[in-house]
């Protein structure tokens, strides 16, 4: 899988925004189909089903929808390739896998609202007043 993904480039140009739009669809068919390979490599079964790795994926598509000039679709489509390529290769650690597409920038459910639990009011306090 790897081998493959390492062959395909993306152009330096695309024609038109239809274009463009085709292959970021056809990014995202092949991100996808990688999915299996990146659970399996990364051992992710326990953390995060396959759906889930997908709806990451179509949310860092979509974080970029607004963008409407082929040449900047194709920059992130590139960028894009590149981060799948380095997934797949195993250039990432789990650690990075997981903080990055599977617990994302809100933190881990399981810690929400546990931390200051069992605390005094001088501890709570003292906590808010030194961290910077």
């Amino acid at each position: 899988m790897a081998f493959t993904l390492r062959s395909v480039k993306v152009p330096p140009n695309s024609a038109s925004l239809e274009e463009a739009k085709q292959r970021v669809f056809d990014f995202f068919r092949a991100a996808c189909r990688s999915i299996p390979t990146i659970m399996d490599i990364y051992n992710l079964d326990d953390v995060v089903n396959k759906s889930d790795l997908r709806s990451a994926i179509s949310a860092q598509i979509r974080k970029n929808s607004h963008v409407t000039n082929p040449k900047v679709i194709d920059m992130l489509l590139f960028k894009g390739m590149e981060e799948l390529n380095n997934v797949t290769e195993h250039a990432k650690q789990r650690h990075h896998i997981i903080g990055q597409y599977v617990v994302g920038r809100q933190g881990l459910v399981q810690d929400s609202g546990t931390k200051e639990k069992g605390l005094s009011d001088f501890l709570k306090s003292f906590y808010k007043s030194n961290y910077f």
